[in-house]
Formats: C-alpha cells, sequence, structure tokens
C-alpha cells in the first residue's frame, strides 16, 4: 500500500508540473522546467512498476487474485489509515 501511495503522490506531482508548465509536447520548457519534468516522470514510472512488481509477488505468494488484490490496495491507498490486505 505504502508503494501505490508513493506512485500517487508522483503521479500526481507530474500532473501539477504538466499544469504548470504546459504539456510536454509543446516543449516550452526551460531547461531547469524540462529536466524537472523528467525527474519526476522516471520516479512515477519506477515507482508504479515497483507497486506494481509487489501486487504480483503477493498475488502469486498467496494465490489469491491479482485483480482482487489491486484494487483492495488502491482502494486501501485512497483512504489514509487504512490497512493493506493480509492474505
Amino acid at each position: 500500500m505504502q508503494k501505490q501511495r508513493a506512485a500517487d503522490a508522483a503521479h500526481t506531482m507530474v500532473e501539477e508540473l504538466r499544469e504548470t508548465y504546459g504539456p510536454p509536447a509543446e516543449r516550452g520548457m526551460t531547461g531547469v522546467q524540462s529536466g524537472t519534468y523528467e525527474t519526476a516522470l522516471r520516479a512515477w514510472r519506477d515507482l508504479a512498476r515497483e507497486a506494481q512488481t509487489a501486487l504480483s509477488e503477493y498475488a502469486k505468494d498467496t494465490g489469491r487474485p491479482r485483480a482482487d488484490i489491486e484494487a483492495e490496495v488502491e482502494r486501501a491507498a485512497a483512504a489514509p489509515g487504512e490497512r493493506p490486505p493480509t492474505g
């Protein structure tokens, strides 16, 4: 759940930068802005990949459907104070 929250926070940062700097395809960003955006984008992708890997490993270890676990984690990550699923 922590990995999912980190990925969600990183995604929010990317969206905020995109909103602030404009769409990356326009490339009207300064060098610093472009570097900041690219770093945030890489961080989001890395964190999302880690969260997905953890979900797959947990599903395999517990024998539960990955989709069920993913839905539980997403709900729990969106609601602070909830506990992640336990096998």
